[in-house]
């Protein structure tokens, strides 16, 4: 791997992506705090304009929270046959730069531009000119990362957004994730990020100074990829068209359900939540898993599979509420609730997406 040559990879990310589209399509938006999802009191933000991330809007929110964070937020309902045409329109100008591509989801997407096709001299170049035709062909902005991996091309996109570009090289890269918090870090959840803070291990350079025997100990097979991360390491390939294996989304509830109205409703908000995501990915799967977790914290699971792919929400829906009723009346109240879509099939998703989005009423 050592002698490898440098790959030069462009990470893409549109600047909040279904929001600037909303506010692209209608004039009366721009400038204005804008959630798009639903409003009711069980609703979801599904994406959040900058105006109104200000605020601490942010997506997979409830709504009611984002409400109260922001008492003028406009909300707008999703359009995903739209945001899904402009996602193609990006990926054919993808496409004139490289076949390398690897679609992280509707507005995101990673390049590898190691071969210059069309001549421009550097990866730097040829961010510039996918970003300029972005702006030019759908009116919309996007921010990139380009460096000598995945990682931290990742990285480097979020550091200037929005509109922004920025270029790691190669010998800057250690000094660069060694001076970023690791929260920031790809696949470091809250969860890890608070278990590395009461370790000490707040930054990159922190993260470095562990030996690879601590990182095993506390972290596990997580420790491998810790262990490059913070040294600018990271050899994985573009992989193009590389399927998810699920996406779905989960809620715990303040207080436990046990009326069939108030479940199916319940459920109803879940199947929103994870439908958002399924449409985002442009994922089309077969089988449909319920989740259920009882007052007494025993979690049962339920899964039902189809010959033809699941397209729709309705059907997703009501193929959850078929398995919910076979389990009721219960005489247990019922704390959480999961919907998952699973054996995807002819989708371009997020590689390895977390298998839930988890929520709380």
């Amino acid at each position: 791997m050592a002698d490898a040559p440098l790959r030069k990879i462009i990470h893409v990310d549109m600047d909040a992506f279904y929001a600037s589209v909303e506010q692209r399509d209608d004039p009366a938006l721009r400038g204005l705090p804008v959630a798009v999802g639903g409003k009711s009191g069980r609703g979801v933000v599904a994406a959040a304009s900058y105006e109104a991330r200000v605020f601490g809007v942010r997506s997979a929110m409830p709504s009611v929270t984002a409400l109260r964070r922001c008492p003028d937020l406009v909300f707008v309902k999703p359009r995903f046959e739209v945001y899904r045409a402009v996602s193609q329109q990006i990926r054919a100008i993808f496409a004139d730069y490289t076949p390398l591509i690897e679609p992280l989801s509707l507005d995101e997407a990673y390049l590898d531009v190691t071969e210059d096709i069309r001549g421009l001299g550097s990866a730097r170049a040829i961010a510039e000119e996918i970003r300029a035709r972005i702006k030019a062909e759908t009116r919309l902005t996007a921010s990139a990362g380009v460096s000598y991996n995945k990682f931290i091309a990742k990285l480097a996109s979020d550091q200037n957004k929005p509109d922004g570009l920025c270029v790691i090289p190669p010998a800057k890269g250690a000094a660069f994730v060694a001076s970023l918090p690791v929260r920031r870090f790809h696949g470091v959840g809250p969860v890890t990020a608070r278990k590395m803070e009461a370790l000490g291990i707040r930054t990159g350079a922190d993260l470095c100074a562990q030996p690879r025997a601590f990182l095993d100990a506390h972290f596990g097979s997580f420790a491998a990829y810790l262990y490059g991360a913070a040294r600018g390491e990271d050899h994985r390939p573009v992989r193009v068209d590389r399927p998810s294996k699920s996406i779905g989304a989960e809620r715990t509830f303040f207080d436990d359900l046990s009326d069939r109205d108030a479940l199916h409703a319940a459920l109803e908000n879940v199947a929103d939540a994870a439908w958002a995501r399924v449409d985002r990915y442009g994922a089309l799967g077969r089988t449909v898993t319920l989740k259920l977790r009882y007052a007494d914290f025993r979690t049962i699971t339920r899964a039902r599979s189809s010959h033809i792919p699941i397209a729709d929400r309705a059907l997703f829906l009501a193929t959850g509420l078929a398995m919910l009723d076979a389990l009721l009346p219960t005489p247990l109240g019922i704390r959480l609730l999961g919907l998952t879509l699973s054996n995807i099939t002819g989708e371009q998703g997020r590689p390895d997406p977390q298998p839930s989005l988890p929520l709380l009423e």
